[in-house]
């Protein structure tokens, strides 16, 4: 007898004899046929996560197993295109349906009628390991496709070069005594972690144009990023900024829970975006995912795993790939209404107990690897927060911090000044530093790590400053104190602060980013040295140079660096005048 449906709570099902059901089987439920998952058994019961809306579901309807987990179908046709978070093709669903997404459409993922220009790399008689590429596509301009082996073997059979389509066989591999045929595709469980070869040490700056984080909190391939901010601090436009300019091979786009009208802003946004890096769109090495706040919440918890298992699948072929997940609350509040349907034991603030390990299983699948196949290639995870009222104390963002290495923590008060981006300088960390210590001497020939750090400091002091100044007032600073005023306004609105409007300090290429910190560093070194030596804060003081040097983001284009020496000169020379007297 088949299982039947038993009770209805919104997305979750309750099922009896279900004894032919395994834990994580994706199954077809009621005579509408909607997706779901078994997320447990007891006795002859089975409770289901159903990923569509379960309007119109009937009591005693069937089951149907079908032997397998959730997974999706990784191949040709994904690029460029955007998937709700199962993996269905919205835009393919628009054109036949209409706005609204029908129930029981099942798995329409990718396009099975689309011919392929495939070249076969695998030849008969060729020993073959999984993971070793067999064909390849040039699915766009920019990227070629490479087909992995699913299992160990020797070649039996291969075709030749030609059109092919996503279900025709392209090369048999015996594998013990069977003969497996490999397409132009294949299955892979969302949940389970694709395997490697071994992980390597994470030392390669994740380049992207932005200062703040290129220099002060940088990034690295294959690390985990956390993007906490409140409403209106621009978690979403970093990360637009990141997917445009960031040094990766591959961007996958995760719109977990937000409002349908940011992500209509990102669909009519990134087609009209060019590759800094290749002059070509955007869209032609991104994906696009969306679960808009409107949409089944149980798809939505499982929409960053249908992008983390995308974007392992472009890692194994030797790719780095960015994951921008928008934003993890959203998910984190999809997986506390599924909770609350279970009647589970709730945690701090109604979040499930399980709440820190679902976050760490997730983050956990980034770095940076070599591959089964020998290549090398990274996953690097850039998660946005959304704490209610901006508050870096509750549960999804504490939990987050513990995960990550590198914590850009937003501030209402520098986005409302138009500060951006609005990365608060106390409140933010990168673990990472140390690391990629070596990749800046390699890249630059010096280490820019120590002038950081001292910049840095500035900022810091600049804080116990103004606390002073909140007291006593500017006039009773020291000269001391107000030259750390000068020096920090510098570092902030001439080096942190960025224009993304701006054709020239939009994008910011490192080797004049480290340009722009030795006019500052050495602005600093010139003028402590003359307090010092008792020169006054209002000798020292020139209106016109600090403009010069806050203005040089602007005034300086990214190809002229040798301007750079002479605004060097001009503050040596403004020192030399004052020391003469």
């Amino acid at each position: 007898m088949n299982p039947r449906i038993k009770t209805i709570n919104g997305p979750v099902v309750i099922a009896d004899n279900a004894r032919k059901l395994t834990v994580r089987e994706m199954v077809s439920v009621g005579d509408l046929k909607l997706i779901g998952e078994v997320i447990s058994l007891e006795g002859d019961e089975a409770t289901i996560q159903v990923y569509e809306d379960t309007s119109g579901l009937k009591v005693n309807e069937n089951i149907m197993p079908t032997s397998r987990p959730l997974s999706v179908r990784l191949g040709p046709g994904m690029l460029g295109n955007m998937f709700d978070g199962i993996q269905r093709p919205l835009k393919k669903i628009m054109d036949e349906n209409g706005a609204f997404i029908p129930s029981g459409i099942g798995f329409e993922n990718l396009d099975e009628n689309k011919q392929w220009d495939v070249k076969i790399v695998a030849k008969v008689g060729q020993k073959i390991s999984k993971g070793d590429i067999y064909a390849t596509i040039k699915e766009t301009e920019t990227i070629e496709h490479r087909l992995m082996a699913s299992v160990d073997g020797e070649v039996v059979e291969a075709k030749e070069d030609g059109l092919y389509k996503l279900e025709d066989t392209v090369v048999k591999i015996k594998s013990g005594n069977k003969v497996v045929e490999e397409k132009l595709y294949q299955y892979w469980p969302v949940r389970k972690q694709r395997p490697v070869k071994s992980s390597m040490p994470i030392e390669k700056l994740f380049e992207t144009g932005q200062r703040v984080l290129d220099v002060f909190f940088p990034l690295a391939k294959g690390g985990t990023v956390a993007i906490p901010g409140g409403f209106g601090t621009g978690k979403t436009m970093l990360q637009h900024q990141l997917a445009q300019y960031s040094d990766v091979d591959i961007i996958i786009y995760i719109g977990c829970g937000e409002r349908g009208n940011e992500m209509t802003q990102v669909l009519e946004e990134f087609p009209d975006l060019i590759d800094p890096n290749t002059g070509k769109g955007l869209m032609e090495r991104t994906i696009l995912i969306a679960n808009t706040s409107n949409m089944p919440v149980a798809a939505r918890e499982a929409s960053i795993y249908t992008g983390i298992t995308m974007a392992e699948y472009f890692r194994d072929m030797g790719y780095d790939v960015a994951l921008m997940a928008d934003s993890s609350s959203r998910w984190a509040e999809a997986l506390r209404e599924i909770s609350g349907r279970l009647e589970e034991i709730p945690a701090e603030e109604g979040y499930p107990a399980y709440l820190g390990s679902r976050l760490s299983q997730f983050y956990e699948r980034a770095g940076y690897f070599k591959n089964l196949n020998g290549s090398e290639g990274s996953v690097t995870l850039i998660g946005a927060v959304s704490p209610s009222g901006g508050d870096f104390s509750e549960p999804v963002t504490e939990n987050t911090r513990r995960c990550v290495n590198v914590f850009l923590g937003l501030d209402r008060k520098l986005a409302y000044s138009r500060h951006y981006p609005a990365i608060n300088w106390l409140s933010s960390y990168s673990n990472y530093i140390e690391k990629i210590r070596s990749y800046y001497e390699e890249r630059l020939g010096r280490d820019i790590i120590a002038i950081r750090n001292k910049l840095m400091n500035v900022l810091l002091e600049e804080d116990e400053v103004r606390s002073i100044m909140m007291l006593v007032g500017e006039d009773a600073l020291s000269n001391s104190q107000k030259n750390t005023l000068d020096v920090s306004s510098l570092i902030r609105n001439g080096f942190l602060q960025q224009n993304a409007y701006n054709d020239i300090d939009k994008y910011v290429p490192l080797e004049k980013q480290v340009k722009m910190l030795d006019v500052i560093y050495n602005y600093y070194v010139k003028s402590t040295d003359a307090i010092k030596a008792g020169v006054s804060h209002k000798d020292i003081y020139n209106s016109k140079l600090i403009n010069d040097i806050t203005q040089m983001k602007y005034n300086i284009k990214n190809d002229e660096l040798d301007k750079f020496l002479y605004l060097n000169s001009e503050i040596d020379n403004h020192f030399i005048s004052i020391k003469k007297g």
